[in-house]
């Protein structure tokens, strides 16, 4: 009797678990600098959701069961979370973006064992190393020197949702900055915010055309080269939390504002390592 329950409750300590996962990977979608395919390596997911989605006949029911928490509280994290974020990110952006950094931060012990798994060699260590250098300068000339305007219309909001997606498919890549280089993100949050449909539709079209296409071309590198793929995922993590300190703008902060972002600091790392340490407590066999 007593198994039955521990098994009850930690099935529902398991879904609430994907479902936060699905919030952080929603929200991180929209966050200038971070990546939800990241996120979703982060926390243990992007290889089962790769392969989902590269075949969705194969165990279809089990993957929806397992994803429907994920899938949830993503929405709930892109479309309830926009309004809070944006609020935030206009009024105590440093404060966001470093709660963020050691979100991610507490999360990377769990990515280095998990880009591990299948075994690890001193060139997988070298792959990312060269990647979080390369991946640095990439990131950090691309925002300091691309900025395109790109007209608004439902081609080019079909390519913005492609973008979006990629940010899924592709692990490290942030969508959100590239939309920002084209000047596409604002727009984007607001459509998002204000349910414009005529923003919301092409997009929609474009993310899931994105994914289809192109989880079955990760799931096959995934099997081909796994140990690579995830310490190339780790380089770019590492690379792109790093930017990501760098994004805001720190003109003007006063010792109150350096105060909350360390705390906030503080306390988004607790969360990633208790994120991680249940991970491996309710990871499902």
């Amino acid at each position: 009797m007593t198994g039955n329950i521990e098994k009850k409750e930690n099935k529902i300590v398991d879904w609430l678990f994907r479902f936060v996962k699905g919030m952080f990977i929603g929200s991180g979608a929209i966050l200038p600098g971070v990546s939800g395919g990241a996120l979703a390596a982060v926390f243990g997911i992007y290889e089962r959701m790769i392969d989902f989605l590269a075949d969705l006949r194969k165990d279809f029911v089990k993957n929806m069961i397992y994803f429907i928490p994920v899938g949830i509280g993503g929405l709930f994290g892109v479309f309830v979370l926009a309004y809070p974020l944006d609020f935030f990110l206009k009024t105590a952006q440093v404060q966001v973006f470093w709660c963020f950094i050691g979100c991610i931060l507490g999360t990377m012990p769990s990515l280095y064992k998990e880009a591990g798994k299948e075994g690890r060699k001193t060139k997988h260590l070298i792959i990312a190393v060269i990647t979080a250098v390369l991946a640095f300068i990439g990131l950090w000339a691309a925002r300091e020197y691309l900025n395109i305007a790109v007209p608004q219309n439902f081609g080019t909001w079909i390519m913005a949702g492609a973008i979006f997606a990629l940010g899924a498919v592709v692990p490290g890549l942030s969508p959100s900055n590239f939309l920002m280089y084209f000047n596409m993100y604002e727009p984007m949050t607001e459509g998002i915010k204000s349910l414009d449909f005529g923003i919301l539709i092409p997009v929609a079209i474009g993310a899931v055309v994105c994914v289809l296409s192109l989880s079955k071309l990760m799931s096959i590198i995934l099997k081909k080269a796994y140990a690579s793929v995830f310490h190339f995922v780790f380089g770019v993590v590492v690379a792109s939390t790093a930017i990501i300190a760098f994004i805001p703008d720190y003109s003007g902060v006063t010792s109150g504002v350096i105060l909350v972002s360390i705390l906030v600091f503080l306390a988004g790392l607790s969360l990633g390592l208790f994120m991680g340490w249940l991970e491996k407590k309710y990871k499902p066999e």
